[in-house]
């Protein structure tokens, strides 16, 4: 679970509508341990590019080809040390659809069907 300061900054005038924790399931591949999707490519940190904000137009998952962020605390409150913003860490998955079978979506239904139109034309 991700604390709602992190998704602040991208939506600065309606940030105040998100829930206190939001769950992201964040890709990792079981290789001979678990790598971050964004670490296949180098170590964590940004490959000629300033760090990642989430302020912009660069979505996280955009930034994920061209910055390797620290969830886990590894960098120890460096640049692209994300973890202050977990809140809980469930642990590892084989799919994303078990995630959400186990601990559900952020929002509920009627908020999904609420939200999904109006976030679909927000550009990143």
């Amino acid at each position: 679970m991700i604390d709602r300061r992190f998704w602040a900054p991208r939506f600065p005038r309606s940030s105040f509508l998100l829930p206190p924790q939001i769950l992201l399931a964040w890709p990792e591949f079981h290789l001979k341990e678990w790598v971050s999707a964004s670490e296949l490519f180098g170590p964590t940190g940004c490959r000629g590019e300033e760090q990642f904000t989430n302020e912009g137009s660069e979505t996280l998952f955009e930034a994920a080809g061209r910055c390797a962020v620290d969830w886990d605390g590894e960098t120890a409150g460096g640049p692209h040390d994300l973890s202050q913003y977990v809140i809980t860490d469930y642990g590892h998955f084989t799919h994303r659809d078990e995630v959400f079978m186990t601990f559900g979506q952020t929002l509920c239904l009627p908020g999904l069907r609420l939200a999904d139109p109006v976030l679909r034309r927000v550009a990143a």
